[in-house]
């Protein structure tokens, strides 16, 4: 379900460690008070564990939150631990994520803007 995942508007990651013994509420706490974001937007929030072999997702249904976990039965998610913050991911390095390479590909094509013939 989560490598698939295509509810949310936009998924974020909180980079670094998280504790998680954490419910529902603990997440959705940590998401409004630590990364000022609002928990009840169409947005998946992803957290990871010490170990990276186990994630939780939280995603607000409408009507309640869904409390996504999963665990690798082998290697571990490829998850930024030199930040102590949220990060907001393209589609792709999602796809990239769950795929268990890193969210940023030194070799991948960058998408280019500010284009101009002239």
């Amino acid at each position: 379900m989560l490598n698939d995942f295509t509810g949310a508007d936009k998924v974020y990651i909180a980079c670094g460690y998280t504790d998680l013994r954490k419910g529902i509420d603990g997440l959705a706490t940590m998401v409004q008070q630590q990364f000022e974001l609002d928990p009840f937007s169409n947005t998946l929030f992803l957290f990871c564990g010490r170990k990276r072999d186990r994630i939780k997702g939280l995603y607000w249904e409408q009507d309640g939150f869904i409390l996504l976990y999963k665990r690798l039965e082998q290697g571990a998610y490829q998850w930024p631990r030199s930040e102590v913050e949220v990060k907001m991911l393209t589609p792709q390095q999602y796809r990239w994520l769950m795929e268990g390479l890193k969210i940023e590909q030194p070799k991948a094509h960058k998408a280019l803007t500010g284009l101009s013939m002239i």
